[in-house]
C-alpha cells in the first residue's frame, strides 16, 4: 500500500507515524511545501518573546529524525499543486528546482490546515505586516524586531494568536495596541468572563481597542499607518494581522471534493471525504460539534492529532470514528490562565437551547494553605435535562485543572449536577476538600432541587428599577461602604436573622454578597423564615468586574455603581 500525505505538522505527521505502527510495509510519503514537517505551532510566539530560546526547540521532528525512526518519505519543501482523484495521482513541485512530476498513491490523506485571513486592505502588503502561522513566520517577525529594533506594534485580531503575539512583543519592551472589531476578545467566552481578560490585558500596559475596525495601512518614513474607521490613524513600526484562518482547501475544491462552511472539506466520521480513498484532517475539515451535533471548524492541535490517528487506522483496514469536537482550550494572558470547553452563552441561545449557568468565585486551594487565588467559574448546562452544555474558568492557578475534569465530564454524558459526586484529589496545596468542581455541582444540585433560586447580571437593571422588590447587600458594612450597587440595602448576613424584620415579606427579595456564598446563606435564612429570596450568581466582585469592562470599552461611568 501505497500513502501520499499531503502536509505535515499535527495532522499529517501523526498519521504517518501511527500508519507506520500498523503497517511495517506501506510505502509513506509526505510532501511539506514549508522547510518543516513537525513543528509546534502553539509555541511560536513564546520564541518571539523569547521564553523559548532556541530555534531548535520548536522542531519536534525533522525529515531525517522521522525517516530514523519511521522511515516515511519526508520531502520538504515540495508543493503538491493538484490533486487527480480519476488517475489516482497528485502533481507536486519541487519548490528547490522547479520540477514538476507526478507521484501516484492507493490512499491519499490531506492535511492542509488553515491559512491567516488577510483582507484586501489598501496597504495590505506592506513588508512591515506580518501574520503568524509557520516557523518560517515566526523567524521573519523575530528578524525583523531584532533588526529594525521595533519599538511599537499593532496586533489586529484578539483571539489565541493575537494575544499570544501582544503579549510577547510587550515583554521585548515594545508598545502595543491590540485591535479588534467585536466588542470582546476570545470568541469562545460570553461577554461577562472576557472582562477578566480585558482587565489583565490592561493592567499589563498594553493599549486595548475593542469595537474597532481596520480600513487599510500605509507605509510612512517613521512605520506604517494603521487606519481606523471613526477613530484616530495609529502608527507604529510594525503590524501583525491575526484576525482568524480559513481552511487551506485549494486543492481540494480544484479536485471536486465536497466543501463545507468556509469552503472546508467535508469528512465523515472516519476521515474520509466525498472520493473514494481520500482522507482529510486537521484545520482544513468540517467536523461535528459534540455538543451541538452541527457542523463546525475548530482549529487546534488536539482534535487534529486526534483526526490524523483516526484518518490512519481506518487507512490501515481499521473502523476508527471521530465523535466530534467541543473545543477545549487554555490560552496564558500574562499571569491569567483563561480556559474554556463545549459551548458558551451565545452559542446554546443560537442553537435553540433552553440553559441555565452557575457562576462562582472558589479558592484555587485550601484557603488556609497560603498562596490560594481566586478564579471564576461558569457552568453552562440544559435546564430540563441538566446536560453539562459548556464552562469557562479565568484565573491564576487550577484553571487547567478544572478545565479538564469538566471537559471530561462533557464528553462522559455526566448530568451538571452529577460533578457535586466527583472524587477528586484533594491536599491544601492543591485543592479543597470539597473542589471547585464538586462546588459547581452543589449548586447546580440545589437549584435542581430547589433550595436556591438565581438571579443575574443582565437583570440588575430591571430589579433597580422596580419598586416590588427588595434589594438586599448581604456583606459587611466595611465591603458595602467600598462600593456597591444603588438602590441596595446593606443587612449583614450575621444580622440578618435579629434584623430580618426590617424587610417586606410581600416583596421578593434579591440578595448579593462578594461572592454568592453568604447570599445564599441569606437566601436560605430569608426561605426559611417565609421570605421569597433569589441569589446572585457571581457576587459583587463578578458584578464589578463586568461593569468596569464595560464602562472602560464606552468610555462611561460603571453601571448602577454609588460609591
Amino acid at each position: 500500500m501505497k500513502v501520499v500525505i499531503i502536509g505535515g505538522v499535527a495532522g499529517g505527521a501523526t498519521a504517518a507515524a501511527r500508519i507506520r505502527r500498523l503497517d511495517e510495509k506501506a510505502e509513506i510519503m509526505v510532501f511539506e511545501k514549508s522547510g518543516f514537517i513537525s513543528y509546534a505551532n502553539c509555541g511560536l510566539p513564546y520564541y518571539i518573546g523569547g521564553t523559548i530560546e532556541n530555534e531548535v526547540d520548536l522542531t519536534l521532528q525533522t525529515p531525517q529524525s522521522f525517516y530514523s525512526r519511521f522511515r516515511v518519505d519526508m520531502r520538504v519543501y515540495h508543493e503538491v499543486i493538484s490533486i487527480n482523484p480519476d488517475s489516482k495521482t497528485v502533481t507536486v513541485k519541487n519548490l528547490g528546482t522547479g520540477e514538476v512530476f507526478e507521484e501516484s498513491y492507493d490512499k491519499l490523506l490531506i492535511s492542509t490546515g488553515a491559512r491567516p485571513v488577510k483582507p484586501p486592505f489598501d496597504g495590505i502588503d506592506s513588508d512591515r505586516i506580518f501574520t503568524l502561522r509557520t516557523v518560517e513566520d515566526t523567524l521573519k517577525i523575530k528578524k525583523y524586531v531584532t533588526e529594525n529594533k521595533s519599538k511599537s506594534a499593532v496586533i489586529v485580531g484578539g483571539g489565541f494568536i493575537g494575544i499570544e503575539v501582544a503579549e510577547n512583543l510587550h515583554e521585548l519592551g515594545m508598545n502595543v495596541t491590540l485591535v479588534e472589531a467585536a466588542q470582546q476578545l476570545m470568541s469562545p467566552f460570553d461577554s461577562d468572563m472576557a472582562a477578566f481578560i480585558h482587565a489583565e490585558i490592561r493592567k499589563n500596559g498594553i493599549n486595548l481597542m475593542l469595537n474597532t475596525m481596520v480600513e487599510g495601512f500605509a507605509d510612512t518614513e517613521s512605520g506604517i499607518n494603521v487606519k481606523l474607521k471613526d477613530k484616530d490613524t495609529l502608527n507604529a513600526d510594525m503590524v501583525v494581522m491575526a484576525i482568524g484562518v480559513a481552511p487551506d482547501t485549494a486543492l481540494a475544491k480544484n479536485a471536486g471534493l465536497a466543501l463545507g462552511i468556509k469552503d472546508s472539506i467535508v469528512v465523515n466520521d472516519r476521515m474520509e471525504t466525498s472520493h473514494l480513498d481520500i482522507y482529510a484532517v486537521g484545520d482544513a475539515v468540517q467536523i461535528k460539534n459534540f455538543v451541538t451535533d452541527s457542523d463546525t471548524l475548530i482549529s487546534l492541535a488536539g482534535p487534529a492529532n486526534k483526526q490524523g490517528r483516526i484518518a490512519a487506522d481506518n487507512i490501515c483496514g481499521g473502523d476508527s470514528r471521530y465523535t466530534g469536537g467541543q473545543g477545549s482550550s487554555v490560552i496564558k494572558i500574562f499571569d491569567l490562565t483563561a480556559a474554556s470547553t463545549g459551548i458558551n452563552e451565545r452559542t446554546a441561545a443560537q442553537s435553540g437551547l433552553a440553559f441555565d449557568k452557575v457562576i462562582l468565585s472558589p479558592m484555587s486551594h485550601a484557603g488556609y494553605y497560603p498562596g490560594g487565588k481566586i478564579m471564576t467559574m461558569k457552568v453552562i448546562f440544559e435546564k430540563e435535562t441538566y446536560r453539562i452544555l459548556g464552562a469557562q474558568i479565568i484565573g491564576y492557578d487550577g484553571v487547567d485543572k478544572r478545565i479538564d475534569v469538566l471537559a471530561a465530564a462533557i464528553r462522559a454524558g455526566m448530568k451538571a449536577y452529577d460533578l457535586a459526586e466527583l472524587d477528586l484529589a484533594y491536599a491544601p496545596p492543591y485543592s479543597s476538600a470539597k473542589d471547585p468542581v464538586n462546588m459547581a455541582g452543589y449548586i447546580i444540585e440545589n437549584i435542581k432541587n430547589g433550595v436556591v433560586k438565581q438571579w443575574y447580571y443582565e437583570d440588575v437593571d430591571n430589579l433597580i428599577n422596580d419598586g416590588g422588590v427588595t434589594l438586599l447587600d448581604a456583606r459587611t458594612q466595611t465591603e458595602y461602604s467600598r462600593g456597591h450597587i444603588e438602590g441596595f440595602i446593606n443587612i449583614p448576613v450575621d444580622s440578618l436573622r435579629e434584623r430580618i424584620g426590617e424587610l417586606d415579606k410581600n416583596k421578593p427579595v434579591y440578595v448579593m454578597c462578594q461572592s454568592g456564598l453568604r447570599s445564599y446563606i441569606a437566601s436560605r435564612i430569608l426561605v426559611g423564615n417565609g421570605f421569597d429570596a433569589y441569589n446572585f450568581a457571581g457576587g459583587f466582585r463578578f458584578y464589578d468586574a463586568v461593569c468596569n469592562d464595560k464602562a472602560l470599552n464606552k468610555k462611561s461611568t460603571p453601571c448602577g455603581m454609588d460609591d
